[in-house]
């Protein structure tokens, strides 16, 4: 049963949430990353974004009790309704800085499957054929290319989220702001005594963008 949603669109932070939740003790966070290492999870996405079937929400979520990243910032409203009771994040970050991310990383990743398309029934098409489906050609219309609508996009996204999400049940938070807000919204103290953890940053990413461009040459 779901207990936290995150709305917020990739590269504000959400893996270093995810890990963040999981050292809180917060139970397994569902990730992208979770329908990329898995072949069920993968083909149960794309009957929901590509195929347009309906969602059994408690199924798709089943074993975890927080889910960030992903299809959770465009499906959030959906998933409210089958879990009326979890609290709701926002993982933000300054405009520019997450189109530069998002730009050098997630995006290389369409861009190269554009340029050298995988082949047809492949992990690697389906999971294009996807994240297209859901996000370059779903949420940025195609247009992630152009800098000042994909940050109008980004803006009216989180506004969205915070206007139809009441201000008692959601927090706002920047990554920068590691433990205390989110230990607050959560009811969890005292914080804990480590440093907030911060992974997946821009180069962490460029490193398997050129590790994939390495061994597609």
């Amino acid at each position: 049963m779901l207990k936290l949603i995150n709305a917020g669109l990739g590269r504000t932070g959400t893996t270093s949430l995810q890990v963040a939740l999981e050292k809180l003790g917060f139970g397994e966070c569902f990730h992208m990353f979770d329908i990329v290492g898995s072949e069920e999870r993968l083909a149960q996405w794309e009957g929901i974004v590509c195929d347009g079937k309906p969602a059994d929400w408690k199924a798709v979520f089943d074993g975890y009790t927080s889910a960030v990243d992903g299809p959770c910032a465009v499906y959030y409203p959906q998933m409210r309704e089958t879990f009326p009771d979890a609290k709701v994040m926002l993982t933000v970050r300054d405009a520019e800085g997450w189109y530069r991310s998002t730009h050098d990383t997630l995006y290389q990743f369409a861009v190269r499957g554009a340029a050298n398309p995988p082949e047809a029934g492949s992990r690697q098409a389906r999971m294009g054929r996807l994240t297209n489906a859901l996000v370059w050609n779903g949420l940025f219309e195609g247009r992630f290319s152009d800098k000042e609508f994909a940050i109008e996009v980004y803006h009216r996204h989180n506004q969205r989220v915070i206007d139809t999400v009441g201000p008692g049940n959601l927090l706002v938070w920047d990554v920068k702001q590691g433990w205390e807000p989110l230990c607050d919204f959560l009811g969890v103290a005292p914080p804990p005594g480590e440093d907030f953890p911060h992974v997946n940053d821009t180069e962490s990413m460029l490193k398997v963008i050129r590790g994939m461009s390495g061994k597609a040459g």
